[in-house]
């Protein structure tokens, strides 16, 4: 039998160009989503455009060297709600191995914590439909379905 570490030594921390690998690797995962992935020089390009963004980052969830989930984080400002700020979790995974050890709890809490130190109102996500086990974790972690989630798909044209 393996031992699993204890979610307790979770470090959750915002990710470094460094982890940029381990965190596509973590994108690639079929239960994710299509599992097409940026290249890492396409993704070094993205992750350094978050730095223009008043307050959006990546985290991920490390366990020792490994980095075994990640997650991004926007706090954005309103002028509804009296200009109070709300949050929006995005891209959460965990490494298929890693699940159902605490680490996306561990995450989804320190989410929360960035979003209630910055004066948020709400921390708002949405999940893909067929994401059913997604959707009952983040209910078991008081997440409430609120409202529906609309999108269209936009053909994009070039820079």
């Amino acid at each position: 039998m393996v031992e699993r570490i204890s979610a307790a030594t979770i470090v959750v921390r915002p990710a470094s160009e460094a982890d940029l690998p381990a965190v596509l690797a973590l994108y690639a995962d079929p239960g994710f989503g299509d599992a097409a992935v940026l290249s890492v020089e396409a993704a070094k390009a993205v992750f350094d455009r978050f730095a223009t963004y008043p307050d959006y980052a990546l985290y991920v969830a490390v366990d020792g060297a490994d980095v075994v989930g990640t997650f991004a984080l926007l706090v954005m400002d309103n002028l509804g709600h009296l200009g109070t700020p709300s949050a929006v979790v995005e891209d959460v995974v965990v490494a298929a191995g890693r699940r159902g050890e605490g680490v996306g709890r561990r995450m989804m809490a320190e989410a929360a914590r960035l979003a209630a130190a910055k004066g948020c109102y709400k921390l708002a996500l949405s999940s893909n439909l067929q994401r059913e086990a997604a959707h009952a974790f983040y209910a078991s972690l008081g997440f409430e379905q609120h409202g529906l989630s609309f999108r269209i798909g936009l053909e994009r044209s070039a820079p």
